[in-house]
């Protein structure tokens, strides 16, 4: 049985999102691009990781979507369209999984890139010692095996209707089989070896990097553009300043803080986007105090979370409600929104033995920007209840070293995943690749595993609805606003729009449009 369009956009369960999400607000659609020129982009900090299946941050996810393809990309409405695979098709039941791919594709050192190469690619993410993200993010994959050199079939433990979309997951991305294990997997550390639109010419993560068109890329007529440079500006006003002066083309990210300025600026266009991007408050649920689910109530009983929207990212964002899904998503559920009670806050606390009060020292990243904003915020908020934080901010790379998936009381940052499973299998599961909170709740766990292996629209509503519930009520982790994405560019340069994954960037589809500078 083939699945045909309509019915693959059936399957993404996201579909929802094509009516609002097709053009970004800022975004200018143009007809006829240009191929040529070099865009300069800035980003807010290193793309430390050149491993495809390694990625962790945005500029990584940059750089791989650059440099690398997977089988499926997501498009602008979050819907799944070819990328390496030309066609892909489904058994009635959903276990198995056909993928076509494109013929005469190859990698960047000239070898073709065949289904021994897609099954090398997922089985090195699915390798535990790998330790890819996309591990736990690709669905519930059995085995993955060729049949012939353009053919992959993929056999799933369950049913699985997001396959084609969770398979242009950012770290889901292609290698030559021949760097698939072992030492051999280390090069990629150092090296570029894909199929991407682009070509790595140099790799200085700290400070620039710089990619040029790659002349045996699939689709004959993109990139348009012939090289990128990727700068690195830690400091958001200079990179806003670098900007409006012209020096740069193209903000990945813009602070709420720098976007008035950029909106007023002369020969700049400011964008911005919904999105379910948000930040959180992580607890270690299986350490004391947090291990006690009444701490972490009172606690998420203190947050005034319109004032979270309007302090933290200055009103560019809609408050959340302790749960990883927003309206941006198919199976989100409308939940009454918490209120501040400080008095039930204060009861909570005092039932969970902490009637003096409680102290507790709460880490922030200073990348970016709003994690520490949101942090002091919630101390201030949270003081009249009888919490005493102290926030410690750190360099990112230290939080990332020594905080990171270790910690038991600090501030998160995620970007929007494609679909509900993404997210709730990313950061809430047992099994999740980024358990943070260890929370390790088994009903939740039943509820997304069924809802994971169910075809039924309405009943899968239903389980990712109780799974929302069920997280509202025990707080493994406090979500109190959600972020519209926000970034800005030159006027000439054409194609882009603000993609609400906020990990997906589609620069093969952009071009330099009169006024543009030469750049060498």
């Amino acid at each position: 049985m083939t699945t045909d369009t309509s019915r693959r956009s059936l399957l993404t369960g996201t579909a929802a999102l094509g009516a609002t999400l097709a053009l970004p607000r800022g975004a200018v659609a143009q007809a006829t691009p240009r191929r040529g020129g070099t865009l300069r982009l800035s980003v807010d900090q290193a793309a430390a990781k050149l491993n495809p299946l390694l990625t962790r941050v945005n500029p990584e996810y940059l750089l791989a979507e650059l440099l690398y393809s997977g089988l499926t990309r997501l498009s602008t409405d979050m819907t799944p369209e070819a990328d390496l695979a030309e066609s892909w098709s489904a058994s009635d039941d959903l276990v198995t999984w056909t993928f076509v791919l494109r013929d005469g594709v190859t990698f960047h050192d000239g070898s073709p890139c065949t289904s021994a190469d897609v099954v090398a690619s997922f089985e090195a993410m699915l390798d535990p010692t790998t330790a890819s993200p996309a591990r736990n993010n690709i669905g519930p994959i059995a085995k993955v095996a060729a049949e012939g050199p353009r053919r992959v079939v993929f056999t799933l433990r369950t049913p699985y209707a997001d396959l084609p979309v969770m398979l242009a997951y950012t770290n889901a991305r292609i290698i030559p089989a021949s760097l698939a294990k072992g030492d051999a997997l280390k090069r990629l550390d150092r090296e570029a070896v894909g199929t991407g639109p682009f070509r790595l010419v140099s790799y200085e993560p700290e400070r620039l990097v710089v990619v040029a068109r790659n002349p045996a890329y699939y689709d004959r007529a993109r990139p348009y553009l012939e090289r990128i440079e990727i700068v690195v500006y830690p400091d958001p006003t200079a990179e806003s300043s670098a900007l409006i002066a012209g020096d740069t083309d193209q903000m990945m990210l813009a602070l709420p803080t720098e976007y008035a300025r950029l909106q007023r600026a002369g020969g700049v266009r400011a964008l911005r986007t919904p999105s379910g991007q948000f930040c959180n408050l992580n607890f270690g649920c299986d350490t004391a105090p947090f291990n006690d689910m009444r701490v972490r109530q009172a606690l998420a009983l203190t947050v005034d979370r319109q004032a979270m929207v309007d302090f933290v990212v200055e009103g560019y964002g809609t408050p959340g409600n302790d749960t990883p899904l927003n309206s941006a998503y198919l199976y989100y559920r409308d939940i009454p929104l918490k209120r501040p009670d400080i008095a039930a806050a204060k009861r909570l606390l005092a039932e969970a033995g902490h009637a003096n009060g409680l102290k507790a020292t709460l880490i922030a990243s200073d990348r970016p920007a709003v994690r520490t904003q949101f942090a002091v915020a919630l101390r201030e908020m949270a003081r009249p209840a009888g919490f005493e934080l102290e926030v410690q901010t750190m360099p990112h790379a230290t939080y990332l070293e020594q905080v990171w998936r270790k910690g038991n009381f600090y501030i998160g940052f995620y970007n929007m995943q494609p679909t509900a499973d993404g997210i709730f299998s990313l950061l809430y599961t047992s099994n999740a690749t980024w358990n943070e909170t260890r929370w390790n709740n088994a009903a939740f766990d039943r509820l997304i595993e069924t809802a994971r292996a169910t075809v039924d629209q309405a009943k899968r509503r239903e389980l990712y609805g109780e799974a929302q519930m069920l997280m509202h009520r025990e707080v493994p982790s406090i979500i109190p606003v959600f972020f519209d994405l926000l970034a800005a560019q030159r006027t000439y340069v054409q194609g882009f729009g603000l993609h609400p994954r906020g990990a997906v960037f589609r620069l093969d589809h952009v071009w330099l449009g009169e006024g543009a500078p030469r750049r060498g």
